[in-house]
């Protein structure tokens, strides 16, 4: 957790997001969750709920850019790999009850409700996701169309995988996107760049 407390706040919502969705996130045990005190949370998010989720999204989607930006500077193969061995060490750590804050958003809060500024932050997370894969595949000597459509299906594959791998208790459904996936993009490779 971060030291700043505004921060740990955030962090903590993507925390809880991860394991039990917005309705199952209450400001008081957020408050409790992230070790800050109840009345600093309404004055760091003065809008609420709403606030706190847009930003938690903000937060774990930039995390993920993160780390996926710095995996793929070694490749497409190798920016997969990062990320779902990041994904099953939190899935296998949280004992299967932790997922994706981005992805829970996304399928549980409206498009047109309060949370709506959440929900564009997934929108824009899995944007900036896709666009990374991408751009490292083109990069690898993808062509464009292959590597947009290898893109989309990577990161709907990744967040279905979560979903799938949370319900089972295990990691098979990751274990077979990341086979798949791995064998898709070394299949798309030009012939010299294959592994």
């Amino acid at each position: 957790m971060p030291n700043n407390p505004r921060e740990r706040i955030v962090a903590g919502a993507a925390d809880m997001l991860a394991r039990g969705g917005l309705a199952r996130t209450s400001v008081r045990e957020l408050a409790r969750h992230a070790d800050t005190p109840l009345g600093s949370t309404y004055h760091y998010f003065p809008e609420g709920k709403p606030q706190l989720a847009r930003e938690a999204v903000e937060y774990a989607g930039e995390s993920i850019s993160t780390l996926l930006q710095t995996a793929l500077q070694d490749g497409p193969d190798h920016g997969l790999r990062s990320l779902l061995a990041v994904t099953r060490t939190m899935l296998i750590d949280s004992e299967f009850e932790a997922g994706c804050p981005v992805f829970s958003v996304a399928v549980t809060e409206s498009r047109t409700g309060t949370t709506r500024g959440a929900v564009d932050a997934a929108k824009e997370s899995f944007s900036r996701w896709e666009r990374a894969l991408r751009v490292s595949l083109v990069e690898a000597g993808v062509d464009n169309d292959d590597a947009e459509g290898i893109a989309a299906l990577t990161v709907c594959s990744f967040e279905g995988a979560v979903g799938v791998c949370r319900a089972e208790g295990s990691t098979r459904a990751l274990d077979t996107v990341e086979d798949f996936l791995t064998g898709l993009i070394t299949h798309a490779l030009p012939p010299a760049d294959r592994r």
